[in-house]
């Protein structure tokens, strides 16, 4: 019998809550409605994390425990994700995962940072909130403004319900259109939001721009990372 593929939710300290569960919710129902994939939150052990709301998240499996997932995603969020950016251990993880095992390698919003610290968007179009877009170029990588971005096996999605979407795309990659389409009915995905459609011509880059910084300084305050990006 073969073995389900594995797909890796990574939980850190202070990522946003929707970043993380917005996917986990459409690869649990691909694991739901079809067979092949088994579904787990990794981090660097099992006790409860704080998030940027106040609700704590608890990872179901350790690195260690899962050392080869076939598909992983990073989420993001504000000053901590900066923080996950320079954190040894989940580096590591990550660029041993896409060197090794990983068919996919995924992140939503600022998650693609993280990836970029670790040095795995090197030369790649990728995406993130748009609000941090910028960040991606001192990286190494070639900032595209799409929902979300493929390169390879790396697939970066947009701001927080971004998210969604591209785990959507990536469920119609893995089990084909039906099935996404199945998955897109299981959790009621048919956005309708209040003040309609987003015109990206008005995003409020002056009320952003000054918390964008105070996240990156705060997030990085007394490391090599910081200085380097200050300095350029």
């Amino acid at each position: 019998m073969t073995e389900p593929k594995t797909i890796a939710c990574v939980l850190y300290p202070g990522l946003t809550p929707l970043d993380l569960v917005g996917p986990l919710q459409v690869f649990g129902a691909l694991a739901g409605v079809t067979q092949g994939y088994r579904v787990v939150v990794v981090g660097r052990g099992r006790e409860v994390v704080d998030t940027d709301t106040p609700l704590g998240l608890r990872p179901s499996h350790t690195f260690d425990e899962v050392p080869s997932p076939e598909i992983v995603v990073v989420p993001g969020g504000g000053a901590p994700t900066w923080r996950a950016a320079t954190d040894e251990r989940l580096l590591a993880y990550l660029r041993q995962a896409a060197a090794e095992s990983a068919e996919v390698v995924a992140s939503v919003c600022t998650g693609s940072l993280i990836l970029a610290a670790a040095g795995l968007l090197d030369g790649r179009k990728a995406n993130t909130h748009w609000s941090h877009r910028r960040f991606l170029a001192e990286f190494g990588a070639e900032p595209v403004a799409d929902r979300w971005v493929e390169d390879g096996k790396f697939l970066t999605a947009a701001g927080v319900s971004a998210g969604v979407d591209m785990a959507l795309h990536l469920v119609a990659r893995l089990a084909g259109e039906q099935v996404a389409r199945a998955v897109q009915f299981a959790i009621e995905y048919d956005p309708e939001p209040p003040q309609g459609a987003l015109d990206w011509a008005q995003a409020p880059h002056e009320w952003f721009a000054p918390w964008t910084d105070r996240m990156m300084r705060e997030g990085l305050a007394g490391t090599a990372l910081a200085e380097r990006l200050l300095r350029e």
